[in-house]
């Protein structure tokens, strides 16, 4: 009887046109559920910011997916999901104009082909408890260390707004005290001063083990509310300016986000270290 093959990983990175910029993702399609531990062994070893496993439920098309960062399992990643709905249009499991369908622990998100881009239909995330303790913006200064124009909170992240984009760029947080400042991550936000963009980002979460995450999804069904609000206007374009860089197309609506993003594959290969499966 001949071994099952060993499972492929593709390499994608996402919201970018260009290999090496973006934010890239492993993404792993399964048959069926693999255990636990050997995905996040996997996550550790593709060290990337999240790796996304998936397997048809029931045969197809609706897919179960999971992303885990090297460290944890996470609840919602905006990128792995783009880059996963990627490689199923990619290597042929969904038919091109087919919507792609995943369950997930924040529910069922879906992803579709838009003029060229692909768009994921997300929760909206909004921080709507503004921080007006002083010793809390206190904290949260020394971590960022700069000054702080507002702060707010959703049950992800915190979200900060600094005076502009050139704050947000050469910030260089204490990574040790970004930690004890928010339960996943810091998304650090300004205008942009770019006239083709409305606002840029970054965003740090070591507490799930990345210091900086290159560009960030799920950060935006935060910030991106944030900002349809202060500008007045649901559709917005967003620069997330980490060393990598990216850019997302943002619709936001009462409950729910449209991100749209594009990507490019980088890697593909097969894993040896399939023991456990």
């Amino acid at each position: 009887m001949n071994p099952a093959p060993a499972p492929a990983i593709t390499t994608v990175d996402a919201f970018t046109d260009r290999p090496f910029a973006g934010n890239p993702a492993a993404v792993c399609v399964l048959d069926a559920p693999a255990p636990e531990g050997w995905m996040q062994l996997v996550a550790r070893e593709m060290n990337l910011s999240e790796t996304a496993f998936l397997h048809p439920i029931d045969g197809g098309p609706r897919y179960r997916l999971r992303w885990f960062t090297p460290a944890v399992e996470v609840d919602l990643c905006g990128h792995a999901t783009l880059a996963t709905a990627h490689v199923l249009w990619e290597e042929g499991r969904l038919a091109a104009d087919a919507t792609a369908e995943f369950e997930t622990r924040s529910g069922l998100l879906t992803a579709r082909r838009v003029d060229g881009w692909i768009e994921l239909d997300f929760p909206a995330k909004p921080a709507d408890r503004r921080v007006e303790d002083p010793a809390e913006l206190e904290a949260i200064a020394a971590a960022l260390r700069s000054e702080v124009v507002s702060a707010h909170r959703n049950a992800f992240d915190l979200l900060v707004e600094l005076a502009d984009e050139r704050a947000v760029r050469e910030l260089a947080p204490d990574f040790g005290l970004v930690k004890g400042i928010t339960p996943r991550g810091a998304i650090v936000t300004g205008r942009s001063s770019d006239p083709a963009f409305d606002f840029v980002s970054r965003f740090f979460c070591p507490n799930v083990g990345v210091d900086e995450d290159p560009v960030c999804g799920s950060a935006h069904c935060c910030s991106g509310p944030f900002w349809a609000a202060r500008l007045g206007r649901a559709d917005l374009l967003a620069h997330q300016v980490s060393a990598r860089g990216g850019v997302l197309r943002l619709r936001i609506g009462a409950e729910r986000v449209a991100l749209a993003g594009q990507a490019v594959t980088t890697f593909r290969g097969r894993l040896q270290g399939a023991a456990g499966l």
